[in-house]
């Protein structure tokens, strides 16, 4: 084996691990890779950890073939946890963070590190975890590829590696490798959520990562420490640059707590701009190197130093803010001191509504083990809000989202209330979604004493955290956590820390440099474009020798300029004509550009001036503008008293502006102040500033265009203001997942309970509560107030699903209310079969047999269109091709088990027109002679027949409407349907008998409902 050849780097790397608490396999001997798992390692750790609960499944004095029997069950029963949907509580994330039931047993995959050293079993199973480095494995189920390296966890599949070396090999063929070779199509270990959960190329030089293997679409993100505040990595005396990945990340407890502490799934709901469908994405959240350094050295510089101090972390734009803030707020919420107290009695996260109620609140919950550890507090006016936050201060809630408007009042509370004397808080500012404007700045002002200026046009997270400051709020009992990629000077003093010189800095740094040479956020100045301005005026009416005040003159004379019609008109003709020749070609023509004015007026006659620009060179059809301030703005010479931007807007037809603005119908967007921080819309290409920056402002005002979307490479400022040289200096600041074919699945009860936890709608208080008066018969009154927290939980999101018109949150709603019932069905006739030995499962069915009632539907979705209201007026009629469907002697039908716990995502709503039918039934009965009359009400005969037929009602219940309209069951029980349904259709019953293909009329009667009415006259007749 020669030394500079990868095999060398291979085996230098995992003998390192080996030296270090890994298991080492120099080969794949051992490895399922059908199943994807190690299985020693699973049973060993089950044998080692909980042999109690192996023992019900793996008897130890059974037949070593009976123990094989049950080692089997074990394992399958992961693998369908495994391959479970990660929205409904599944995948491998899922499986090593939360208990498996298998049977009458229940075993956990996995031990995070506890949060105290006062249990020591925990501690002691914490260091019992099996963390495995295999060589060489083939994965494939397909041919003989093989993986470099394969990192397991107690047995389950948690990472792969490539590894190639620099002297041989380089990065990109690495990467090339994972995107052409490593497809993860029908690959256990492969594929999103189900298989390992982090893919690394590792060279000589750099590390580079990815969750999700796509093909030619697969994005790697750099794991790189960074060099001289830059993308790559600093050397390493002795050894590679990337020695830090081995020795550091994959350091036996530094990789189990990435595994246990920073590990959890992204849900966003996407909007296409197109056609305007909702669908959830998902991405797992692994740690980028410098999110991890942060949160790391965060957690060790709290132990050491305890509450009462200030860190600043300043990580650029793109750096992925919102998920180290779900990680710090995590981390501090579960920090005790070396005595096992807790090290605060609360965190409190000062964000924006949408982080706070999506993206923070998900992450905070995937990554606790207990509900209800962060509430939100941002519905409500003021004194609502604030009457909520006393209550969640008061009663100990680990972690509490407040927006910058409510935060003051949180401060408040803690001055003031003497049920908080004495508490300590930990306090996490996220500047980048915290500005405020107009109004709010002004409402926001009046309960600051320090910290914003008069003459200041915003009020961010830095203003408040600084006027707290000045009150001295907290001292000694608040640590204060700030997040920015842009500190004032006036936080760094604040809350920088000194250097060696004496130097105030940040906490720590991930630079503008890094993320821009990283391919995170885009260099907003390599196009930037300056205007100069000329103009002479005149003072027409005399008089002017008078004495004035000539700061104030100057101002009030600039401003009058800047508004006039023929300045603004023949800026408007660059802006269009410029936008046009460069910007619009961007990205498919999808580009949009911003425009940032000086003040609201200047923003509403911009408008003005494009929209009249449009229309006068026929461009109104191709482009458009929108304008975004807050408040109103009184400007006759506009056209109106009172400007506002609903009367300015007139296109939102009820949309928010944001929403409005990504789509397609609106490119250039005007702004004053609102907007000019704090945005985010990936499709701004383009920039046109007529309004004075300078400092953090031009950067923050800037960096608008610097978000990366695939395709975008070119960003285009014009600037009719500003210095170059100035906007320069401001940014250099800052640089750097019949016959029983299928038996009833008992462990169906698991993956329910799983799919509804993941939910977040029930709380585990409640079901306890519930129970406790079910079974002690304390009172009616004390069973409903614990029914009704989780009831109000689901009405309100049902309700705010129905306002915004959700549909994908609808369905994934009524998704829960079905699993809901079928929870209750199933464990009423599973449990007769098995004994689950969990008396957590049969407090969830008590719960949810009273819980069913309160969700049920309040009245009927009037969405839904009534087809008795409807005349079928016209038919398409075409014949089609001929098709032998002939049975098959001897062939039994096929009935399916209780085997699945329902669809894995819900999917969208469909609605369609009565013609739809229609033209099915007309295809149906094309050529046989039947009227249209006999045509529709034999179809209907048989809808009605066919909804009785049991069979045809249990593949309803067990199937998704997709699964449900290609089973073969509905066409092997229609002949018996038509022949019972004879009588009276005679004519219509033998043009069906005729027929070689029945799979047109499965379309019809699907098409007519089947699938919705065979489930519910199954409930009917269950419930009769």
């Amino acid at each position: 084996m020669a030394i500079h050849h990868e095999d060398a780097f291979e085996v230098e790397l995992c003998e390192h691990l080996a030296a270090h608490g890994w298991e080492y396999s120099p080969d794949d001997l051992g490895y399922d890779r059908e199943r994807g798992l190690f299985e020693d390692d699973i049973i060993g750790w089950l044998q080692d950890t909980q042999p109690e609960q192996l023992a019900k499944i793996v008897k130890p004095e059974a037949s070593e073939v009976s123990q094989a029997q049950g080692r089997k069950q074990v394992l399958d029963r992961i693998v369908q946890v495994l391959a479970t949907d990660t929205m409904n509580g599944g995948g491998t994330l899922a499986a090593l963070k939360a208990p498996i039931g298998v049977l009458n047993a229940k075993f956990s995959l996995f031990q995070a590190r506890p949060a105290t050293t006062l249990n020591a079993m925990t501690v002691e199973r914490f260091r019992m975890n099996r963390v495995r480095v295999m060589r060489q494995v083939e994965y494939s189920t397909k041919n003989g590829n093989r993986l470099d390296l394969a990192l397991f966890v107690n047995g389950i599949p948690v990472a792969t590696i490539e590894l190639k070396t620099d002297l041989t090999q380089n990065l990109q063929a690495g990467l090339k490798q994972y995107a052409t070779d490593r497809r993860p199509e029908g690959e256990p270990l492969l594929s999103l959520g189900r298989g390992a959960l982090v893919h690394f190329v590792v060279t000589n030089e750099e590390v580079h990562m990815t969750t999700k293997l796509d093909g030619a679409n697969t994005r790697f993100l750099p794991f790189n420490r960074g060099k001289g505040n830059g993308a790559g990595n600093d050397p390493i005396p002795g050894t590679s640059p990337t020695a830090y990945f081995w020795q550091e990340i994959l350091e036996r407890e530094t990789w189990l707590d990435i595994v246990g502490r920073f590990l959890h799934y992204r849900f966003e709901e996407k909007t296409d701009p197109i056609d305007g469908k909702k669908t959830y994405t998902r991405s797992l959240r692994f740690p980028r190197y410098h999110q991890w350094r942060a949160v790391t050295k965060l957690e060790s510089a709290v132990l050491d130093e305890g509450p009462g101090h200030n860190y600043l972390i300043q990580h650029s734009a793109g750096s992925g803010k919102t998920d180290s803030i779900a990680w710090t707020a995590h981390r501090m919420a579960q920090l005790h001191k070396p005595d096992g107290t807790k090290m605060f009695d609360g965190v409190i996260v000062v964000s924006d509504r949408q982080v706070l109620d999506g993206q923070l609140q998900r992450a905070v919950e995937q990554l606790e083990t207990t509900s209800g550890v962060f509430e939100p507090i941002t519905r409500g006016g003021d004194a609502s809000k604030s009457k909520q936050l006393a209550s969640a201060l008061l009663a100990g809630r680990q972690i509490i989202g407040v927006t910058l408007q409510t935060f003051p009042h949180a401060l408040t509370e803690i001055e003031n209330n003497a049920g908080l004397a004495g508490r300590k808080y930990a306090v996490i500012a996220d500047e980048a979604h915290s500005s405020q404007t107009g109004e709010a700045a002004a409402s926001l002002k009046q309960v600051l004493t320090a910290g914003a200026g008069e003459g200041d046009e915003t009020v961010d997270a830095e203003d408040v955290l600084a006027d707290m400051m000045a009150r001295k709020v907290g001292v000694g009992t608040v640590s204060f956590f700030a997040f920015t990629a842009t500190p004032k000077g006036k936080t760094v003093e604040l809350f920088g820390r000194e250097d060696e010189q004496g130097v105030k800095k940040e906490f720590d740094l991930y630079s503008m440099k890094q993320a821009i040479e990283e391919g995170f956020i885009l260099d907003v100045l390599k196009n930037y474009i300056t205007y100069d301005l000329a103009f002479t005026i005149a003072h027409t009416a005399g008089g002017a020798d008078v004495e004035v005040d000539t700061t104030k003159a100057n101002t009030e004379l600039m401003r009058w300029v800047r508004l006039h019609p023929t300045n603004i008109a023949q800026k408007v003709a660059v802006i269009v004509e410029h936008f046009r020749a460069n910007v619009r070609t961007e990205l498919g023509g999808r580009a949009k550009a911003m425009v940032v004015t000086g003040s609201r007026k200047e923003a509403v006659r911009y408008k003005v001036a494009i929209d009249k620009y449009l229309k006068d060179n026929k461009l109104d059809g191709q482009l458009g503008a929108l304008v975004a301030f807050s408040g109103t703005v009184t400007d006759p010479e506009s056209g109106a008293e009172e400007h506002t931007e609903m009367s300015m807007n007139p296109g939102l037809k009820g949309r928010s502006l944001e929403a409005a603005f990504g789509g397609d119908e609106f490119q250039v967007l005007i702004v004053a102040s609102k907007f000019q921080t704090g945005f985010d819309q990936p499709l701004l290409v383009g920039m046109y500033v007529d309004k004075k920056l300078s400092g953090i402002t031009a950067v923050q005002t800037l960096s608008r265009l610097n978000r990366v979307i695939p395709g975008k490479e070119n960003t285009y400022i014009l600037d009719f203001v500003n210095d170059p040289d100035e906007i320069l200096t401001a940014f250099q600041t800052y640089y750097e997942d019949a016959d029983l074919t299928k038996p009833s699945d008992p462990n169906i009860i698991h993956t329910m309970r799983s799919k509804l936890r993941s939910m977040n709608i029930i709380d585990s208080h409640d079901v306890d509560g519930v129970v406790d008066a079910w079974l002690n018969k304390t009172s009616h009154n004390a069973l409903y107030s614990h029914i009704k927290a989780s009831r109000d939980v689901f009405w309100t999101r049902w309700n705010d699903a129905v306002e915004a018109s959700d549909d994908l949150e609808i369905g994934r709603l009524e998704e829960f209310r079905g699993t809901v019932n079928a929870f209750v069905r199933a464990y009423d006739f599973l449990s007769q079969i098995l004994d689950y030995g969990d008396t957590d499962i049969e407090k969830w069915a008590i719960f949810l047999r009273v819980y069913r009632r309160v969700i049920e539907r309040q009245d009927a979705d009037p969405r839904v269109i009534n087809t008795d209201e409807v005349v079928l007026t016209h038919y398409r009629l075409r014949k089609l091709d001929a098709r032998n469907l002939g049975l098959t002697p001897g062939k039994s039908g096929e009935l399916t088990g209780i085997t699945e716990a329902g669809s894995g995502q819900p999917r969208e709503v469909k609605y369609g027109l009565l013609q739809d039918v229609i033209d099915k039934i007309n295809d149906l009965f094309s050529g046989t002679g039947v009227s249209e009359v006999d045509g529709i009400a034999v179809t209907e005969t048989i809808m009605r027949h066919v909804v009785e037929n049991e069979k045809i009602q249990a593949e309803a219940m067990a199937n998704t409407p997709v699964d449900f309209e290609t089973s073969p069951t509905i066409e092997s029980e229609l002949e018996d349907v038509i022949y019972a349904s004879a009588v009276g259709h005679n004519d219509g019953i033998k043009a069906l008998l005729q027929m070689e293909n029945l799979g047109p009329l499965v379309k019809v009667l699907v098409a007519m409902g089947l699938y919705e009415k065979s489930r519910d006259e199954a409930e009917r007749a269950a419930g009769a």
